[in-house]
């Protein structure tokens, strides 16, 4: 019988298909009223794929997919999914969007794949198997100090309204660490903090389905995932933060400073 990895990695890549095949034929329509959550008609041919090739393996699952909300199935298996993330990267033709798909099970992540099809990276993870692109066993980076670490973040859809959501948090990180980046994909994000090329991830206000596959990849491959306070972390929750471990304790320093005023 097919893994749980193998099968999430072939719908990732036939939903990749579909993004790649569809692109500059969007539809857009939003969600908020602020007009920044995006939604497509190919987040929803993409979903609708990855759900139909993972209900022919094991239709008694549960799905809890961003556009199709979830089916309360009775079953200790739930795939979560996100078929864009980074839709607004899509949208306007920026090649930095993927495709995440979790298998949690009890209540813990078993199995993660995220598929970044404008480049062909396929990370994926198995709890207890380590984490892998593109078959290549990954690795978190060795910086050991806040100061000479690249980071990286997003900023959720409700920044336009609330205006210190996150960016105090960005103000204070700009000034302690080497430099901050903002790609628009958080499960990207965080694979590429598990391959080395970050070094610590911090955001606010995601949904499980945004973090349910790179969370586990990023701990495969060695990296540590805690609140802003350093509790243990859960894709339920509203904030994440994520390292190579090294520079975790420094990054929470940081997390924790009072509010205060930016220039």
């Amino acid at each position: 019988m097919i893994t749980f990895v193998a099968a999430a990695t072939e719908a990732a890549r036939l939903a990749g298909e579909v993004l790649m095949n569809r692109s500059g034929m969007t539809k857009i329509e939003y969600k908020d009223s602020a007009r920044k959550n995006l939604v497509s008609n190919i987040d929803r041919e993409a979903e609708k794929t990855i759900v139909s090739y993972l209900s022919e393996h094991w239709p008694d699952h549960q799905i809890l997919g961003e556009e199709g909300g979830e089916n309360r199935k009775n079953s200790p298996y739930k795939w979560i999914i996100d078929p864009l993330d980074g839709t607004t990267n899509y949208v306007h033709g920026f090649p930095f969007f993927s495709i995440s798909i979790g298998l949690e099970y009890k209540g813990v992540i078993q199995a993660g794949v995220v598929f970044e099809p404008a480049r062909n990276h396929l990370f994926s993870a198995e709890k207890g198997s380590g984490a892998r692109m593109n078959g290549e066993t990954l690795s978190v980076s060795k910086v050991r100090r806040l100061s000479e670490a690249l980071l990286v973040t997003g900023f959720s859809y409700q920044a336009r309204t609330d205006q210190k959501e996150n960016f105090e948090n960005f103000y204070h990180f700009s000034r302690a660490a080497q430099a901050v980046r903002r790609t628009g994909s958080a499960a990207l994000d965080l694979c590429y903090l598990a391959s080395g090329f970050f070094d610590g991830y911090w955001e606010l206000n995601l949904s499980p389905w945004d973090t349910a596959a790179g969370s586990l990849i990023v701990e495969e491959a060695g990296g540590r995932i805690t609140t802003f306070d350093g509790n243990p972390y859960s894709i339920y929750a509203k904030e994440i933060l994520a390292s190579n471990g090294q520079i975790h304790g420094e990054m929470i320093e940081v997390l924790q400073k009072k509010s205060q005023a930016l220039p």
